[in-house]
């Protein structure tokens, strides 16, 4: 007997088999492997990329910096004691008139050299002349009046009362002619000492008040320069010290004197105690009023090490140099590395600066190109030559 096998209105065998699905196990556990090969391909391609890089950097080191360097040095170094002031004339008065008057005659130039009692201004005394001759006169008068009452005293043909008379009418007439002459004096403006005038402040013809000035008197043979320091360097400042100045006027001149007075009190509000030192002033070149800076000499103090002003880096964090350290590598060469070397500074003079603490003498410190560095930055000596000491700013 035959069995036709029947088939699906879909056209395939009835007796075929289905297939059995993929369990889900299967399936999270073939996604688990992937995604932990690529994570773990992520990591040691991270770890991988992070060795290469250092290995380049640490291959790859910058070539190093050309600088110049200069050697900390022991020497002496001037004691000096900087401050500001400004100049004053020992003799210096604005001539005025003492009395109240019209200008009749002016007698000098303006600017020009005059000696002690030179005449400058002739203020109208006809009136005062008047009275002078009218009291001579009288003085006349009255030392006649006297001889003769004398002459008859001696005789007794006189009383004492009338020489007595006679005496007091000559001391009246000589004590108005003293009077006169005084306020005619008055009326004639002299120079009260030698000196150079300034620029004339007054015309012919005008009425001067007492105390008008007329023009200015100076005189430049002797200056006064008034500064002030701190009270911290007052103990250090004795009469007769040598003082240094420098004015804007003249570059590159220095003017000497001495301290001639030092002020007993010190200012409550400042601090600071007022000096005053006396100039000598032949060439007249100095003029009162003008800007100084002053510098003290002061007693030699001992040796202190010093390296150019260049090389000190002057911060809000302190001051500091690049100190020149020497590293001997692996293959057997050695290397120079600038170290940034925190200092405390002392004064500054002639360009080099005071090194108080922080280094010692033969020390090697950067003197030039110190904005390319950074502490530990290679470097290599540089040919070219350290500037001039003291190092000269570029004029504009």
């Amino acid at each position: 007997m035959n069995i036709v096998a029947e088939h699906k209105i879909s056209g395939e065998p009835i007796d075929k088999a289905p297939q059995r699905p993929v369990k889900p196990v299967r399936w999270f556990l073939i996604v688990g492997v992937l995604l932990g090969a690529l994570v773990g391909g992520l990591v040691w391609f991270n770890s991988f990329r992070g060795q290469m890089i250092k290995q380049f950097f640490a291959n790859n080191k910058p070539p190093p910096v050309a600088v110049s360097v200069a050697e900390a040095k022991s020497e002496m170094v001037p004691n000096l004691l900087t401050a500001v002031g400004e100049l004053a004339a020992v003799h210096q008065v604005n001539v005025t008139a003492d009395v109240n008057g019209r200008v009749t005659e002016i007698k000098f130039e303006p600017g020009a050299h005059v000696t002690a009692g030179m005449p400058l201004v002739q203020l109208f005394d006809a009136p005062e002349q008047g009275d002078l001759a009218n009291f001579k006169a009288q003085s006349t008068v009255a030392a006649l009046s006297l001889e003769r009452a004398k002459q008859l005293a001696s005789r007794q043909f006189g009383p004492q009362a009338t020489v007595d008379q006679a005496q007091a009418s000559y001391d009246q007439a000589q004590a108005g002619i003293a009077k006169t002459e005084a306020l005619i004096s008055q009326k004639l403006v002299r120079a009260p000492f030698e000196g150079d005038l300034g620029v004339r402040k007054v015309e012919v013809g005008q009425y001067l008040t007492a105390g008008t000035a007329i023009v200015s008197l100076t005189d430049l043979s002797e200056l006064w320069a008034n500064f002030t320091v701190t009270e911290k360097d007052s103990g250090q400042l004795k009469v007769g010290q040598t003082v240094r100045l420098k004015v804007d006027a003249y570059p590159g001149r220095v003017f000497e004197g001495r301290i001639t007075t030092i002020e007993p009190q010190i200012a409550s509000d400042t601090r600071n105690i007022r000096v005053q030192a006396t100039i000598a002033n032949p060439e007249k070149i100095l003029k009162p009023g003008m800007f100084v800076t002053t510098t003290v000499v002061l007693p030699e103090k001992p040796p202190v090490i010093t390296v150019p002003e260049t090389s000190v880096d002057y911060t809000l964090y302190g001051d500091s140099v690049f100190l020149i350290t020497e590293k001997k590598e692996e293959d057997g060469k050695t290397t120079l590395s600038a170290v940034r070397t925190f200092v405390q500074t002392g004064n500054r003079v002639d360009g080099r600066a005071e090194i108080l603490k922080g280094l010692k003498p033969g020390d090697k410190v950067v003197a030039v190109g110190q904005l390319k560095l950074q502490s530990g930055s290679a470097v290599s000596i540089s040919t070219d030559p350290a500037p001039p000491i003291p190092a000269q700013p570029p004029r504009y």
